[in-house]
């Protein structure tokens, strides 16, 4: 039997979630696959978890877990390893899987393999996992009594395989005050709305290239014009031209989009991990040997001051005919 951490949101469970269930499959080799949900919507989205495979869903139910509380669920994955014994417990590799399974694996000192892309089943485990912002590939073998891993996202296709209804059962954590000390007690929305960068099927970033704040708006307008979002470089939240939070990277934010038009942008190993997931890459850049343009699967060589105005143009004739 595997066991999965299933993330989820308004009552629907995560597509990263999705894909670490996918792995996770491979893994049970035909065997039990089980999951565990917390928090407000986690049996909604448990029932849904048939289709992928999914036999029993453990739905964690405590007052504590109903905002984002890392220690309190990585109490939950604990307490079931203890019951259930299974033999690895996989997880999204987002910033809450890595997190969580980190803190259960100090508490239960079980060894932990982050990032994967690929496991065959076998005692040890052998996974293939994302190291150096996906610079390189690692064949490792995971030992113990319990394996931990997170799957890197977008890295394996989520997949319905059919299946009867899932088994739901509830279950009440034993939760102390240490466990609930560091949790999320408010949210602050961001003014500006529209599409987030995570969810966008089309992406526009810039880089340095971009020359200034004032440099984003043909991009804001492109994006716009397309349902799609705004992205930057590290180099440009560093100068203080945009919010961390449209950063696309390693360190910022890593993408899916169907479509992601690069501008201006050098293209480092951590920009390109964040954005690997996109479907097809353009790179525009003056600088035909930029690392991206190595990696796109389409270039411009031009000055995106240029090009994203003129890109604008032909599709509004398009749209407008």
């Amino acid at each position: 039997m595997t066991l999965v951490l299933v993330e989820h949101q308004d009552g629907q469970p995560d597509e990263a979630s999705l894909q670490a269930i996918a792995l996770a499959r491979g893994i049970a080799g035909g065997g039990p696959l089980d999951a565990l949900l917390a928090g407000p919507g986690a049996s909604d989205a448990a029932r849904s978890l048939g289709t992928h495979g999914v036999a029993t869903a453990y739905v964690a139910e405590h007052d504590g877990l109903a905002v984002r509380a890392p220690v309190a669920l990585a109490r939950c994955v604990v307490e079931l390893i203890e019951r259930l014994s299974p033999p690895s417990v996989v997880a999204a590799g987002t910033e809450r899987g890595n997190e969580v399974l980190a803190h259960a694996a100090a508490i239960t000192d079980l060894p932990l393999a982050a990032n994967c892309i690929a496991a065959e089943p076998g005692d040890p485990l052998t996974v293939t996992r994302v190291r150096w912002g996906g610079s390189l590939l690692e064949e490792a073998r995971v030992h113990g009594s319990v394996k931990l891993l997170t799957v890197a996202p977008h890295t394996v296709a989520a997949a319905e395989v059919g299946g009867g209804p899932v088994a739901v059962e509830s279950f009440t954590p034993s939760l102390g005050e240490a466990d609930l000390a560091v949790r999320v007690i408010d949210r602050v929305q961001e003014s500006a709305g529209g599409i987030s960068l995570a969810d966008a099927k089309f992406v526009v970033s810039c880089g340095r290239g971009a020359g200034s704040p004032d440099g984003f708006k043909p991009a804001e307008e492109l994006a716009a014009l397309l349902g799609g979002a705004v992205g930057c470089s590290r180099a440009v939240t560093i100068a203080g031209w945009r919010s961390h939070t449209d950063q696309v990277g390693q360190t910022g934010t890593k993408i899916a989009p169907e479509v992601y038009l690069a501008c201006g942008i050098s293209g480092a190993t951590q920009h390109m991990a964040g954005c690997k997931g996109a479907k097809r890459i353009i790179a525009v850049n003056i600088d035909p040997e930029a690392p991206i343009v190595a990696n796109a699967d389409y270039a411009v060589i031009g000055d995106l001051h240029d090009l994203i105005p003129a890109i604008t143009a032909e599709l509004r004739k398009v749209m407008d005919g």
